[in-house]
């Protein structure tokens, strides 16, 4: 290059940022004021759309709240149409922060309380890139989770109880009913914590809590002849929950290059935190927890505190705190479509199989695409890749709003498509492009519902660092399903290491055979050839964690080739009284390649059912 032309690139270079510039909004300034009591909805809808016109190419803009209080309500927020993975597909959203196409923008909190009433989505991040979240937390007035706490519990008289302050609530026919701005609940199933550890209750899961012929006591005291349960003593606390997702805390779909700084979500009605093809996720300090150790509140959010749904590059999540929640702590997956017609050779038609999961995009031209055949969860014939894809719903196609909507796909492929793959045999389309690589590190989860984590990708994975504090599930699940979440896929790079387990399998949920349960939902096991997980040795590696545990399962594996167990530690404890129906310590089916402690396995269809190693 010569000297003429680096010194007219200098020029262009001190000419552009000169141009560009960092633009720092005070909220205040555009009308959003905190602890007044008053909506903030429409302003912080003005000021966002203020920012986004005043961008120029290569600005950065900061949008600077203070501390305080800032409310938000319904009526006079955004309207928008999201649809969104693991979430109930309503239409029509009233969202508090839409933040749209923005580029390099900061929200600084500087410790604000986004506070939200109603049924509402509090933020969202769409078509956005090198943005950041510092600093705020999310919270609800009312919660659709209604909070009750057990003041008497007798077999002749039923049990007694009290709701809490913030609950919402009537007598309906003899039924206890709860109710806010834009819902009403007769609760019949809640989770039930001890009132003093905060730790949800020892056996009991999913309670069934038949809250009807309800007598009044006195002021916010009710019994419940009806209601029998000697395992709910005075004092426990339960969460009344029902099964709707609206719509998560913060949503995110097509962004990339986003930084989550120190970001509290204190309840959401569905997920703390949904992203969606998205690209590289940083969060560090983020939690979905309450606001204390003495908030009066048990829970957080209805399902998962962060999920992450056909996103690519790299997650990162360290020094979270993920507790309360009514399931995982992390959930990373794909989307299986199943194959319901062979058009053509290189033609196939795709459909969303489950009602929380569709009306997103799928893939793009020029997408990597496996064959998965449902029943044994196997690969099928050669990657491929999508030369064309057409969604074929109306809402999406007549409205000309790309895949909004769609739930049925048309896939043209480069390559041709194995002739076994029809819609009468059972297949399952993955998308391996949209598959991320993730570090989960140095976070704490307790007190939840469920599970603690849960992985389907094929790309590296780092789980370090981490407690594990009575999950009640297990702490880790390695899952794959192409049958009814039809949740991707098989993991092949996992590294689990100097994490501290404590008390897991506390209740039993779907796939808790063990602490760390690697378990694909595989409907013909023995027809399986090829196994699902892993694909070499040391694929999976278990290392120098420590497990303190009353019951017997620590590690569950099923169908995977290449299983590493090596210095870890088991400390029993008599907390609780062992009831685990899976009463081995180690319990492997399908598997190869497998190290525990030294001691090779190799057990092809049959199933190692107790690894016996020195205490």
């Amino acid at each position: 290059m010569n000297k003429r032309l680096l010194g007219l690139l200098a020029l262009a270079t001190v000419a552009f940022s000169a141009v560009a510039r960092e633009r720092v909004y005070n909220a205040a300034d555009l009308g959003i004021v905190p602890n007044t009591g008053k909506s903030q909805s429409a302003a912080m809808a003005r000021a966002i759309e203020t920012i986004r016109s005043a961008m120029g190419k290569g600005d950065r803009a900061v949008l600077r709240l203070t501390d305080g209080r800032y409310d938000f309500f319904p009526d006079d927020a955004a309207k928008r149409e999201y649809y969104i993975s693991n979430h109930d597909q309503t239409k029509s959203k009233s969202v508090g922060l839409p933040l749209e196409d923005m580029h390099d923008f900061v929200l600084e909190g500087n410790g604000a309380e986004l506070i939200f009433h109603g049924r509402m989505l509090p933020l969202s991040l769409v078509r956005s890139s090198g943005c950041t979240l510092r600093d705020f937390s999310i919270d609800f007035i009312n919660p659709q989770i209604s909070q009750i706490t057990i003041l008497e519990n007798d077999n002749s008289r039923g049990i007694t109880f009290s709701p809490a302050p913030w609950v919402k609530h009537e007598i309906e026919r003899g039924n206890f009913m709860t109710y806010g701005s834009g819902w009403r609940f007769r609760h019949q199933y809640g989770i039930a914590f001890d009132g003093k550890t905060r730790h949800i209750v020892y056996k009991t899961s999913d309670l069934h809590c038949p809250i009807a012929n309800v007598i009044k006591m006195g002021d916010n005291k009710f019994r419940v002849p009806g209601w029998k349960d000697d395992r709910l003593k005075p004092g426990t606390v339960i969460a009344l929950r029902g099964w709707e997702r609206p719509a998560p805390g913060i949503f995110m779909t097509h962004s990339r290059n986003t930084c989550i700084e120190r970001v509290r979500v204190h309840y959401a009605e569905g997920m703390g935190l949904l992203a969606q093809m998205c690209e590289n996720i940083s969060m560090d300090g983020f939690g979905v927890c309450l606001r204390n150790n003495v908030d009066p509140r048990y829970f957080t959010t209805q399902a998962d505190a962060t999920h992450f749904s056909a996103c690519r590059g790299r997650i990162t999540s360290v020094n979270g705190l993920y507790e309360g929640m009514m399931d995982d702590a992390i959930n990373v997956h794909g989307t299986y479509l199943k194959v319901v017609r062979r058009v053509d050779d290189h033609t196939l038609e795709g459909r969303y199989m489950h009602g929380q999961s569709w009306g997103f995009d799928w893939g793009f031209a020029g997408d990597k695409v496996q064959f998965v055949r449902s029943s044994t969860m196997e690969l099928v014939g050669e990657a491929n890749q999508i030369a064309e894809i057409t969604p074929l719903d109306a809402v999406s196609a007549v409205r000309g709003r790309g895949m909004d909507g769609a739930k049925s796909f048309r896939i043209r492929f480069k390559n041709p498509v194995p002739k076994e793959i029809t819609e009468q045999a059972g297949y399952g389309l993955e998308n391996q492009t949209w598959t991320p690589e993730v570090r989960f590190a140095g976070n704490t989860i307790r007190n939840n519902r469920a599970r603690g984590t849960l992985f389907s990708t094929p790309r590296r994975v780092v789980v370090e660092d981490n407690l594990f504090d009575h999950t009640s599930g297990c702490a880790i699940l390695l899952c794959g399903d192409c049958n009814g979440w039809y949740e991707t896929g098989a993991c092949r790079d996992v590294t689990i290491r100097r994490n501290r387990f404590v008390n897991a399998l506390t209740n039993q949920f779907q796939f808790t055979n063990a602490v760390i349960s690697i378990y694909p939902e595989i409907p013909n096991l023995d027809g399986q050839k090829k196994l699902f997980h892993g694909g070499k040795p040391g694929a999976i590696r278990i290392e120098d964690n420590k497990f303190e545990t009353f019951d017997a399962p620590v590690l569950y594996a099923k169908s995977v080739n290449g299983l590493v167990y090596r210095n870890n530690t088991i400390v029993t404890n008599k907390d609780y009284k062992p009831f685990h129906p899976n009463t081995d310590r180690f319990l492997l089916q399908r598997v190869s390649n497998v190290e525990i402690d030294g001691l090779l396995f190799d057990c092809g269809g049959s199933i190692i059912r107790e690894v016996k190693l020195n205490p």
